[in-house]
């Protein structure tokens, strides 16, 4: 097979306005509608966020964490602010033991890390954005008072977790059971108590615009919200282990934590830097995916390419495995340098390699974690990421918003967690606290060992694109372990195989499941190979001849990619969007 993308099922988005790009049709035509009312791309953006919060319970959450990238037109410099919390003073190995759990559950109490996504959201419209709060949260506010239509995927979601509603988080029954029985698609959806919790920030009071934001940042963290989630944490759950816990997160957490700016890691790519968080999230995965196949023959739509690509995620995630982590001292130089890559590249042999195989930078004896031989195969729809690891369709519990203005300004914003099957809706702010801490691990020693003050290893892996200096693209896919797979995909697809944007996200899409989930219960499947079918046969039966399980997936089933770029030189702009699953649009002019 070759990837000749004549066909593909929307047009390449141009113009010279502004473009934005999202994982749903609403947040993307409410970022426009900011971008054409004179708003900036970063209005547009936390505009957008809001809204998925609203339309997307299933996938994210007020309650959730944000990691985004972004480029100022006046400035180029790409630059990380980190909306990922913190685990609570009260969560450590010791306490989690001490309640005979190996591992933290994958839904519940328990796992809540301080949510990030709001105050995230927050900082940026105050120090780069242009527009009042009020203005921007009207349209998450619009949607959750008056409702949106439920999409499946949705609908899906909640019938799925029905049964946990009903029988131990009555608080969510409120809200998404309130008309008797899980909502049907197309149905319209209303949340009135969480347009009530946006209300009160929006009517936060201050001398000036910055000032007002940062009295709703305040009451966020220490005021109705704060006190609200202490209080409730304090109440014991159901959670995936099968028993009841309350949570360890208090208001003092959230009073004690703050979103910070960092510089993004970078790396050097086919005449492109591509821009990613540090490894206390996985985006320097893909940075090492890319590090791996740096001076390769690559053709996408062959067996060799394949082959390549999924060995080298393997070596790349098993790093991950043994080196990421908040904190930790992570070699993250030698991880990426030509030496170490080269010896890791000699690795990949003909044959699918079955063994997890971290390297050791600098010397260094690499640390693996132990599943424990005890922990369970879920039970209930509250847990994990169902991203296809195993098989089957992709169902990611993420969003994505990419945006880029008439001005040059360009963000890459991956919002999660405090999805509606996370925890149980706090009744009087209308959203459920997330459950990032799943992430860690309760055995001492490693990269990402559960540690007080410490952020979890995050799935949540924005990209930013600079081509010279000049910032290009900003993309991201919902996914999970996945997302740095289906992007390194994306990135070839048009770098190398010089594919459009949307011809790029068309071309058929594959992924590893080697290495350890890192959602509850941290599942592995060595050797194995998920690949949408349109993949060809000739592809697919050639990585089995190399020893690759391969599980086929549905034609149009893997990723949800999103992305907008820019062309400096002839002063454009452009966008796309991923087909699958039927909710993903950009718009723009």
């Amino acid at each position: 097979m070759t990837m000749d993308q004549t066909f593909t099922t929307r047009p390449e988005l141009r113009g010279s306005f502004g473009m934005v790009s999202s994982t749903h049709w609403l947040a993307s035509s409410s970022g426009m509608a900011v971008l054409e009312r004179g708003g900036n791309a970063f209005d547009a953006v936390v505009a957008a966020g809001f809204v998925l919060q609203v339309v997307e319970p299933n996938q994210n959450g007020a309650g959730g964490d944000l990691p985004l990238l972004f480029a100022r037109a006046d400035d180029k410099r790409p630059t990380v602010l980190c909306g990922q919390g913190v685990a609570p003073a009260g969560a450590s190995v010791a306490r989690f033991r001490s309640s005979g759990l190996d591992l933290v559950p994958g839904s519940g109490l328990l796992a809540a890390a301080v949510p990030g996504a709001v105050p995230a959201w927050l900082t940026l419209l105050r120090d780069h954005g242009t527009m009042e709060l009020a203005d921007v949260l009207a349209y998450a506010i619009g949607y959750a008072r008056d409702g949106y239509p439920v999409t499946p995927a949705l609908a899906q979601c909640v019938a799925d977790i029905e049964p946990m509603f009903r029988e131990h988080w009555t608080t969510s029954a409120a809200v998404y059971l309130a008309g008797g029985t899980a909502p049907e698609p197309g149905s319209v959806f209303r949340n009135p108590v969480l347009a009530e919790t946006y209300q009160k920030l929006a009517n936060s009071s201050g001398a000036t615009r910055e000032a007002r934001i940062d009295a709703a940042l305040a009451a966020w963290s220490q005021g109705f919200v704060a006190e609200a989630i202490d209080a409730f944490a304090r109440t014991a759950w159901r959670d995936s282990s099968g028993a009841d816990h309350a949570g360890v997160l208090t208001g003092a957490d959230m009073a004690a934590w703050q979103p910070s700016y960092e510089d993004p890691v970078r790396y050097d790519f086919a005449g492109h830097t591509v821009c990613k968080t540090a490894p206390w999230g996985q985006g320097p995965v893909l940075l090492q995916q890319l590090a791996l196949l740096q001076g390769q023959d690559l053709v996408p739509g062959t067996v060799e390419y394949a082959h390549r690509v999924v060995e080298g995620a393997k070596l790349a995630f098993a790093d991950r495995e043994a080196w990421y982590g908040d904190g930790f001292d992570v070699p993250l130089e030698t991880l990426l340098s030509p030496e170490y890559n080269a010896a890791r590249r000699a690795l990949i042999g003909p044959e699918a390699s079955f063994e997890l195989r971290p390297g050791s930078p600098d010397g260094r004896t690499p640390v693996l974690p132990t599943r424990p031989d005890t922990a369970p195969v879920p039970s209930d729809a509250s847990t994990g990421e169902p991203v296809a690891a195993g098989g089957g369709a992709a169902r990611g519990d993420t969003v994505h918003v990419d945006v880029v203005d008439r001005w040059g300004n360009m963000v890459a914003a991956m919002p999660s967690g405090g999805w509606l099957h996370s925890s149980p809706v706090i009744p009087s702010l209308g959203f459920c606290l997330g459950t990032r801490m799943q992430m860690t691990w309760l055995q001492e020693g490693l990269s990402s060992t559960l540690i007080p003050g410490r952020r979890p290893r995050t799935t949540l892996s924005p990209t930013l694109v600079l081509r010279g200096e000049e910032p290009v693209l900003a993309f991201g896919s919902p996914g999970g372990d996945q997302q740095d797979q289906w992007q390194l995909l994306f990135l070839l697809n048009h770098v190398v195989g010089g594919m459009n944007l949307q011809q790029a996200i068309d071309a058929p899409t594959f992924h590893t499941s080697h290495f350890p989930e890192s959602f509850y219960p941290r599942p592995a499947y060595p050797g194995r190979v998920v690949a949408e079918a349109r993949l060809g046969e000739a592809v697919l039966s050639g990585l089995r001849s190399r020893g690759h399980e391969v599980v086929v997936s549905g034609d149009w089933s893997l990723g949800r990619m999103c992305v907008v770029g820019r062309d400096p030189e002839r002063a454009l702009v452009r966008a796309a969007a991923n087909p699958r699953g039927m909710q993903g649009y950009a718009v723009g002019r």
